[in-house]
This record gives C-alpha cells, structure tokens and sequence, in this order.
C-alpha cells in the first residue's frame, strides 16, 4: 500500500488531501506541530507526527516508511516566515534520510514576480526544492476562496465591502487543489526530476462580482473599492494572480461560500 506523509496536514488544504488519500485507501502519515492528542497517535484513520521542520524534531520518524510527502505547511509571519525555506530544506533532508522517493510542494502562483514577503519566502522554498536529491513537483495555486471572504468578512464590522480597484481573482478551493497536489503525488515517475505546475479555480471574476456575489449569499454591507498599495496591489493589478488558460475544479466562490456559509 502506498504511504503518503501529509507535512501540514491540519491545515485548509492539507486536510483535505488527509481526507482524499483516506478515501483512496492509501496508508496517510500527517506531520503536524499540534497533532490532535501532541503525541504520535491514530486519528480519522491517520496516524499523527509530532514533528517540527524549524528544529527538525521528530520529522524521520514521521517520513519513515512513506513512499512520498506533500508539503502543506505555511509560514506567513515573522519567524515562520523567515525560517519557511529552512524548514523545506529540513523536510527535504530528513525525507532524503527516510528514502522517501517524491516531495510535492503547495506554492504560489507566480511568486517569483512578487515582491510580497510571503511570496518571496514561497520562491526561496521553492528553489530549496528544486535544489533536492528527490524527485519533486511544484504546485503553483491561485489564491483561495477564504483569502478573498476573508477580506470580505473584515469589512462587515464596518458594514462595508472592501474591493481593490483593478483586482481580478481566480480563486479555488482547497479541496480541487488538494486533489492535483495528491495527483501529482502518485503519478508515474517523470523523466524530469524537478517539475512545476500551475492550477487556477474554475473561473476568472472581478473583486466587485465577487462582493456582488457575496452580496447574493446574505451578506450586507456597501461596496467600497479602493486601489490596494505596496507590492500585493501592484501583484494583483498585473494580473500574475490569475491563469485563464489553466481552469482546474468545478467549486466557483459561489458555491463554496454557500457549502461554507452552511457550515458555520
């Protein structure tokens, strides 16, 4: 049976890549700080890592075994952020270590071009990636639905909608990413060691239609749009956040904001 090691596997997206390879019948290792119990323990039909890529600590044992690992984690702040690319390189070393044959990566679409801290940090990841003995595949998504009802949501306590003027987004789910990223996980060897792919949502909207459509699903508040500053608006205003092209899934903002909503 093929074992998998989801490194952030309590995150948006690495549970739902937990959630797929359970259902496929893969044997699922999750690498997480905060593992339901803090301890090595079977979960959901998963067993949980204490493990730690900014030490280190507890990152062999999880990769033991397993035949490959997707890289979930983040590191949007402060120290994480620093260390985000060392802590790639100490998963790599330690999957190296395990003979682990694949590493998958969860990146950014065109973070290379942005001068965003967090997309720089993504780019210097990465290069550590495509830097490694193992084979590897570079996930390049669009930004999530929650980035953007996220934004939304910050807007209400003022009961305003906050739009950026010149913003479009091709937002997807985290569960249509989390399938590529298990996809890339398990197909045939490549003859290209290290690979990139790069995955939009379902569909390419203006931030207004998506406030519109926030509107639509009982929210309330006024649209307000203004031009976002500093390297994210000059980011989004170029349009390197989007790939018409590369449509992937079939849950639009729409219909994941419904699920969502419903859920809450």
């Amino acid at each position: 049976m093929t074992r998998v090691c989801v490194a952030g596997g309590t995150g948006q997206v690495g549970r739902e890549v937990v959630r797929l390879a359970l259902d496929a019948g893969l044997d699922v290792a999750v690498l997480s700080r905060r593992p339901p119990s803090g301890t090595s323990t079977d979960h959901d039909g998963a067993r949980y890592f204490h493990a730690d890529v900014t030490t280190g600590d507890g990152l062999l044992d999880a990769l033991q075994g397993a035949d490959v690992v997707i890289d979930c984690l983040e590191g949007r702040f402060g120290k994480a952020r620093r260390k985000y690319p060392d802590g790639g390189a100490r998963l790599l070393a330690a999957a190296a270590s395990a003979g682990v044959g694949r590493a998958v990566l969860l990146s950014i679409i065109n973070c290379d071009e942005s001068e965003a801290a967090f997309y720089v940090s993504k780019a210097d990841k990465e290069r550590v990636y495509e830097a490694s003995s193992r084979e590897t595949v570079v996930v390049r998504a669009t930004q999530f639905h929650s980035l953007v009802a996220g934004i939304f949501r910050a807007g209400e306590k003022l009961r305003l909608i906050p739009v950026f003027k010149g913003a479009r987004f091709q937002t997807a789910s985290p569960a249509d990413v989390a399938a590529v990223l298990l996809e890339e996980a398990l197909g045939e060897p490549s003859a290209d060691q290290h690979r990139k792919r790069t995955i939009g949502g379902p569909e390419v909207l203006t931030m207004r239609q998506m406030a519109e459509i926030w509107l639509r699903t009982g929210h309330a508040g006024r649209i307000v749009e203004f031009p976002l500053p500093g390297a994210m608006g000059k980011y989004l205003r170029s349009g390197l956040n989007v790939i018409p092209e590369q449509r992937t899934g079939s849950d639009t903002f729409e219909s994941w904001l419904a699920k969502s909503e419903k859920s809450l």
